[in-house]
């Protein structure tokens, strides 16, 4: 039976569709996925977030810890600051890709709805006697709001001075009349934040936010425009277009692999794929006829089969069919042309550099 975030009756109460995700009762729109996709990228957009996955890792030696557990540098990250990182099986296989956050006496590290479970077990198994990992996921509700509108209408809810809050920053503060942490983070490709809450004062500062941004063009957001907003910010979703086959080389995140000293789980098996190169590539296609791609959709280059779609939709700034796929290297090049096989019949597409989407001033 799926559970409910502490956002559940406002979104009943605002008419939502609400589908299964991951485990929770989502939902997936409210007025239509491409009108609350363009109010994201003109104004802003407020989501429900609560299904996702937070640990609170505690004790001596818990950064060193963590940082042998994800692929990224978690040594040097300083208090206040966010790293995105995939954790990696020892063959390579991404377990999933988090958050870690850094605060002075504790880390927190923030999963998928979909892998909680999978990841506290795997993460508590290799962790040492001092270091503890408590699932908190329970007592944290998290909103979103995202958009160009966002820093402005948000500074006007907070005495927290947000033009000092870096892009993978993090601070204490109150929002909308409710204490919590501020992230400016976010997963659509606009500026924005992320307040992660205590879940019963989630509606209070929903509705308040809600109340008072209307007017400004602030709606709120369910799980459809949210992936259309990723796909074309070229953002991954676990399960989709990364698990525990694909490899952080492979899908394009070896920006977030750091060799260095640090003798990560998985990083034989990634220096030896570096050294050799990948065979296959995470590439963003666009669509270049009125065909819309979908996963496992076939991608073709010569008459060969050279990969498949792992995502695809309808992209609403484009309006043409977008997606990520995983072709062969030798065909990842931006501009190489291609067909998508759907429903038997080849649709032109080409391979493109991502993000295919970018704001102005990023």
């Amino acid at each position: 039976m799926e559970q409910k975030t502490p956002l559940y009756e406002e979104h009943v109460n605002s008419h939502a569709r609400l589908v299964p995700f991951a485990g929770f009762l989502m939902p997936i729109q409210y007025t239509g996925i491409i009108e609350e996709h363009r109010a994201v990228r003109d104004a802003m957009g407020i989501f429900d977030l609560s299904h996702m996955g937070e640990f609170r890792i505690t004790g001596s030696g818990a950064v060193a810890a963590i940082d042998r557990l994800v692929t990224n540098d978690v040594v040097g990250l300083q208090p206040g600051k966010i790293r995105y990182s995939p954790m990696c099986y020892p063959e390579g296989g991404i377990v999933d890709d988090l958050l870690v956050y850094r605060f002075h006496d504790h880390l927190m590290m923030v999963v998928n709805a979909s892998n909680i479970d999978k990841d506290f077990d795997w993460i508590q198994s290799h962790l040492p006697d001092s270091v503890r990992i408590v699932n908190v996921s329970d007592d944290t509700a998290l909103i979103a709001v995202q958009g160009p509108r966002a820093q402005m209408f948000l500074q006007s809810q907070t005495d927290v001075d947000l033009s000092s809050v870096g892009y993978y920053e993090a601070v204490v503060g109150s929002m909308a009349g409710a204490s919590g942490v501020i992230s400016r983070t976010g997963y659509t490709g606009e500026d924005g934040f992320e307040l992660y809450l205590r879940p019963e004062d989630a509606s209070g500062v929903w509705e308040t936010l809600l109340g008072r941004g209307t007017s400004l063009g602030l709606k709120p957001i369910g799980l459809g425009a949210r992936d259309t907003l990723r796909l074309e910010a070229g953002l991954m979703l676990y399960g989709n277009d990364i698990d525990e086959t694909t490899t952080p080389l492979e899908a394009g995140l070896g920006w977030t692999v750091k060799f260095g000293t640090d003798n990560f789980i998985g990083r034989g098996v990634l220096e030896r794929q570096k050294a050799e190169g990948v065979r296959r590539r995470m590439v963003a296609v666009r669509m270049e006829d009125r065909g819309i791609p979908r996963p496992h959709f076939e991608i073709r280059a010569d008459e060969t089969r050279r990969g498949e779609l792992t995502s695809g939709t309808y992209s609403p700034t484009f309006e043409c069919g977008i997606g990520l796929a995983y072709v062969d290297t030798a065909i990842a090049k931006p501009g190489t042309r291609v067909d998508v096989v759907i429903r038997n019949h080849k649709h032109p597409a080409q391979i493109m550099r991502k993000p295919m989407y970018k704001r102005e001033g990023a």
